[in-house]
């Protein structure tokens, strides 16, 4: 019995002297977490599961920074650009969607675009939050807190059918629009998000080894831009052109709202780019550079192009480039070198100004804030533009075995690839949800409304009382 006791105990000393040991990590290997967290590189010891105080940081603030885009910046952009019947119903379709898409990402959205599932869709594991915690999940950063991911790529989905806004301004039901909004987000946005930016996604080629189209999107060019910028041009055509349109001016009643806005997109663009390391490192560092250039390239771009043909640069086309400057540059801005910054933004201005001024008028569509000519056109580009610019040099990731034989030679293919399959899938599912709303709710509101106008028709309210 003496034996067994002694025995025992040895062996309980044992395992709590290894358990001990075990949870001691030596000076080298502290110091070897240290310039991981350093190099936004994964903790092997004593720092697996926490987050980095620093990349937690920064993600939380870029999380703001996005959300300041839609509220106010995209509100005051597009706001200024409507007419003053019509302001409240821009604020308040930007302002329904920040709420509805919130609820939507923790009840199953988030968990739709970034689980683990299919190649096409993410599980429900993750639905109403369950398991995104504060500790890092390193599917996605292994310093950032898996809740704050979370929240940052909410931002992603607040904004991006809150563009489709611009396209429809001024003529569609506020109910009809909350309603194609939320079918939309659930066919287009969580899988167009999952495909690109899931751990498993179809056409993940940053991360996936198993994707079948190993394509890049650094930012949204896809995912936002394209995704938005291709379902407004249909639902615009849908619904046809606002009364008057084409044969009576049809002016923005505030370009001050508007040039606003665009200084807070511009600003908030940071988050978005930038942010978009999830890391506050080098990576991050260069995104943040090539938004800038590219940003003040296309501004420079357009005004020059008014000044050459209409003897003035307005306001309205500074910032028009400027976010032209911007939408393109998102899915490349983490990938290029200063240079291909500015070469970007040189063609991004002058396609969308070609969109904008000269394409809408030759087909005679009613794209009321442009969100196609700049959104669709400039991610569509910037898509592009991206597999032929994007270098191992700006952004090491794009060295790993998975997808460093396609960098520099047929990347642009798989951007091809992507890019028509979200365009398709776009198109199509705007069309279905189109003809389906229109008859069991109604898409467009009547002349006597939009005569009125829709402030007071909708919401009962007045943008101005003077």
């Amino acid at each position: 019995m003496r034996r067994l006791l002694a025995s025992l105990l040895l062996l309980v000393g044992l395992t709590t002297a290894s358990t001990l040991f075990a949870a001691d990590p030596s000076v080298e290997q502290r110091l070897a977490d240290l310039e991981a967290y350093f190099k936004n590189g994964a903790p092997a010891t004593s720092l697996v599961g926490s987050p980095g105080p620093g990349h937690n940081g920064w993600l939380m603030v870029s999380a703001g920074l996005v959300l300041f885009m839609t509220l106010p910046g995209l509100a005051l952009f597009y706001g200024g650009l409507v007419r003053r019947k019509n302001v409240l119903s821009v604020l308040a379709q930007c302002l329904g969607l920040a709420g509805i898409v919130t609820v939507l990402w923790w009840l199953c959205g988030y968990s739709l675009s970034f689980s683990k599932g299919s190649p096409f869709f993410g599980g429900m594991g993750w639905s109403l939050l369950r398991g995104v915690t504060a500790a890092p999940n390193a599917d996605y950063s292994p310093w950032v807190s898996h809740n704050i991911f979370a929240m940052y790529q909410l931002m992603f989905a607040i904004i991006t059918p809150g563009l489709i806004v611009g396209a429809i301004a001024e003529r569609m039901r506020y109910k009809a629009l909350i309603v194609f909004c939320v079918a939309w987000m659930f066919v287009v946005y969580f899988p167009s998000a999952h495909m690109l930016w899931g751990a498993d996604g179809w056409m993940n080629g940053l991360w996936n080894d198993s994707a079948k189209i190993k394509a890049i999107d650094f930012a949204g060019g896809i995912v936002v831009h394209m995704t938005s910028g291709w379902s407004a041009l249909v639902l615009c055509l849908l619904l046809g052109p606002r009364k008057g349109y084409g044969r009576e001016p049809i002016v923005p009643h505030s370009m001050v709202l508007c040039m606003v806005g665009t200084g807070m997109l511009w600003f908030g663009w940071y988050g978005f780019n930038a942010g978009s390391a999830v890391a506050a490192d080098t990576v991050s560092a260069n995104a943040f550079v090539a938004t800038t250039l590219s940003a003040g390239v296309g501004l420079c771009v357009w005004a020059v192009i008014e000044l050459m043909l209409r003897g003035k640069p307005s306001i309205l086309g500074m910032c028009s480039g400027a976010v032209a400057g911007l939408a393109t540059i998102t899915p490349a801005s983490g990938f290029v070198s200063p240079a291909g910054a500015v070469l970007i933004g040189l063609l991004a201005g002058v396609a969308t100004y070609l969109a904008c001024a000269k394409l809408k008028i030759a087909f005679g569509y009613d794209d009321s804030l442009d969100t196609f000519g700049v959104h669709a056109v400039g991610g569509t580009l910037g898509t592009l533009l991206a597999g032929f610019l994007a270098t191992p040099e700006v952004n090491p990731n794009l060295a790993a075995d998975r997808i460093k034989g396609l960098v520099g030679s047929t990347l642009w293919i798989e951007q091809l690839k992507a890019g028509g399959l979200v365009l398709a899938l776009s198109v199509g599912a705007t069309v279905v949800l189109y003809f389906i709303i229109d008859r069991t709710l109604g898409c467009r509101v009547t002349e006597e409304v939009e005569h009125q106008g829709l402030d007071l028709a909708e919401h009962g309210e007045e943008g101005y009382t003077h």
